[in-house]
């Protein structure tokens, strides 16, 4: 059974930074392409940032670029997003999700099969 589990969302302030934790379970870590999206009250799912299986390719919304950096470590089959210079409008329920690889391109928020429970972030101003 795959498992995605969430950890360090909470309350942060403007420009400031937190960083976010998914702790992966019941899948070749090694093999899945790792993403974060993010859903904001009233507005639609967007795919914030994304990393290849291999680790030395990764993908930003250009809403965070530059501010927000993915990274994972495969000995503890964990994938972060780290953020920084945080703004309120990263307010948001932040979730992790795997998609196995396909011909989508990494900036693609199509295909992802296993998603977490979201973690929520919000930031004051």
């Amino acid at each position: 059974q795959v498992q995605l589990v969430e950890s360090g969302g909470g309350l942060g302030q403007a420009g400031g930074s937190l960083r976010l934790s998914c702790a992966a379970s019941g899948l070749a870590f090694d093999t899945y392409t790792m993403g974060w999206f993010r859903q904001a009250p009233g507005k639609e799912r967007e795919l914030v940032a994304a990393i290849a299986g291999s680790g030395d390719i990764t993908a930003y919304a250009d809403s965070v670029k530059g501010r927000f950096t993915v990274s994972r470590d495969k000995a503890k089959n964990t994938v972060y997003l780290q953020m920084s210079s945080l703004k309120p409008e990263d307010t948001a329920v932040y979730y992790c999700a795997a998609r196995y690889p396909s011909g989508s391109p990494l900036t693609s928020g199509l295909g992802y099969h296993y998603w977490g429970q979201g973690t929520q972030v919000s930031v004051s101003s």
